[in-house]
């Protein structure tokens, strides 16, 4: 069982390493710790809670946390992704702003399981209209920085700009159906 506090020290020992810190939001911190936890059991890695994984290593090796863009985005930004790690300006000041999503749509739509220029991998897609179907679940982006979440409804404030959950649109793309 991987506890939380093992997370949160990994999570740790990996910001300190870099010079980093840890959001210094602690409810929102929680949460971001929380669902690393959770994709390290679902998966066996710790891959991005901010991100939809494929749930596969090797497609979702640039995600895993640290993500391989956590580095450009802190120095650009002074905050990852997800806001886990942030430099000490951000620290200090406990402001983020919306970055920019830096991997690559190929990678994205094969995470997504959603059809599109010959990217997906159909039998190995974790999301299906069947899923989608019976879990009522939905994908769901705020289009104020593009944060992309598959849940029943949107969040009451994005994780990433703090915009409403007003600002949230379903993205309605064809989901391609598992046939093997």
């Amino acid at each position: 069982m991987i506890t939380l506090e093992g997370v949160r020290q990994r999570a740790e020992l990996d910001a300190a390493a870099r010079g980093y810190h840890l959001n210094p939001n602690p409810t929102f911190l929680q949460d971001l710790l929380e669902g690393l936890r959770e994709n390290e059991e679902r998966y066996g890695y710790p891959s991005c809670p901010c991100r939809i994984a494929a749930g596969r290593f090797e497609l979702d090796r640039d995600i895993i946390c640290p993500c391989d863009y956590r580095d450009p985005d802190v120095i650009e930004y002074g905050a990852c992704y997800c806001s886990l790690f942030v430099d000490a300006k951000t620290y200090e000041s406990k402001e983020t702003r919306p970055i920019p999503e830096r991997r690559p749509v190929e990678k994205q739509v094969r995470a997504y399981g959603l059809a599109g220029e010959g990217f997906v991998e159909p039998e190995r897609a974790p999301l299906t209209a069947v899923k989608a179907a019976e879990t009522g679940r939905r994908l769901l982006y705020c289009r104020q920085c593009g944060y992309v979440v598959f849940s029943e409804e949107p969040p009451y404030v994005c994780p990433i700009c703090r915009a409403k959950r007003e600002m949230f649109a379903e993205i309605t793309a064809r989901l391609e159906l598992l046939s093997k």
